[in-house]
């Protein structure tokens, strides 16, 4: 009989100490080895050994478990927990994410780190009331336009074949209006598109166009900073609200940390991605005289189709560009 009781409090003391427990299954499209990784990796460690293995992961990188759209769809219904993810990637949830993205919205980091500043907790605040919580924002950097021919001015372009990614109303409106041909295609064929000539116009950081092998094909990168692109990390509300509260207090600590180290590292991956396309052959092209105007009046034209279009909040952009102008003021 003793010996009975004895084991029944063991088994409550280990039910006790694992109720709560979870393993959260986490989806990125980063490669298994690279900084992301290493860091996700290490995150994982110290969440695991600070909540004595209640809350472990189990990472799905390279993206195995499909883009964006595939994560969500799997998160939906429990096969997966969380992910990283583009901002535009939740915009129909919250559309002001796209306010970011806006063409021309910003021309320097300095404008961009007093912004995020101010509305970044806003928008995770925004993905919370939406059933995600967001760990903070991861930045892609400033995408550039990148060609097979050179391009100083809207001439240039007229005409050009340009990727243009699935679901991104941006890029759509900007190729409308600056007159290119739109080829839609996965990110995954876009350097077959250029390989065989479907494409040759393509965008994006200079991160990407090392990492997928852009430079291979473009000889060109017209040096016009298009639109500021960002991620999340971010965790299905279901998954997070299984966590006790003490360990979601650490996990929100370690993983918060992490987001804020992955941020300011894709700067300076970006600054590397530069100098790595110079060294590959892939000239600068500083736009024609007057063509700077053009691009300016043309991101004026395309932000208020896209405010109207896809709902974006006119205070929350006003907000926005009262912050970026105090910073250009001081300039």
């Amino acid at each position: 009989m003793r010996r009975a009781v004895i084991v029944t409090i063991i088994a409550l003391a280990a039910a006790a100490q694992n109720a709560g427990a979870a393993q959260l299954k986490i989806a990125t499209i980063a490669p298994d080895g690279s900084f992301w990784m290493n860091e996700a990796r290490k995150a994982a460690d110290e969440i695991a050994d600070r909540t004595d293995g209640r809350v472990t992961f189990r990472f799905y990188p390279g993206g195995t478990m499909g883009d964006d759209a595939a994560v969500m769809r799997k998160m939906r219904i429990g096969q997966l927990h969380g992910g990283v993810f583009l901002g535009g990637s939740f915009a129909s949830l919250v559309p002001d994410l796209y306010l970011f993205s806006l063409p021309l919205l910003f021309t320097s980091y300095e404008e961009v780190d007093a912004v995020r500043e101010v509305i970044d907790p806003k928008l995770v605040a925004a993905l919370g009331a939406e059933g995600y919580h967001s760990f903070g924002f991861i930045e892609g950097g400033f995408a550039y336009l990148y060609t097979t021919s050179k391009a100083a001015s809207f001439a240039d372009l007229e005409g050009r074949k340009a990727w243009l990614p699935e679901d991104d109303p941006v890029g759509r409106v900007l190729i409308e209006e600056v007159g290119l041909s739109p080829v839609p295609l996965g990110l995954a064929d876009v350097l077959t598109g250029l390989q065989t000539g479907l494409v040759d116009v393509v965008s994006g950081p200079p991160v990407a166009a090392v990492a997928l092998q852009w430079f291979t094909k473009v000889k060109y990168v017209t040096e016009v900073p298009i639109v500021y692109t960002c991620g999340t990390f971010a965790l299905s509300n279901r998954a997070w609200t299984k966590l006790s509260d003490g360990d979601q207090a650490i996990v929100d600590e370690v993983l918060s940390e992490m987001t804020r180290i992955l941020d300011r590292r894709a700067r300076e991956d970006n600054e590397g991605a530069r100098v790595a396309l110079q060294n590959q052959g892939v000239v600068a092209v500083e736009p024609q005289a007057g063509t700077a105007d053009e691009w300016r009046e043309l991101a004026d034209r395309t932000s208020q189709v896209l405010v109207e279009e896809l709902g974006l909040s006119p205070e929350l952009l006003a907000e926005i560009e009262a912050v970026r102008d105090a910073v250009r003021s001081e300039e």
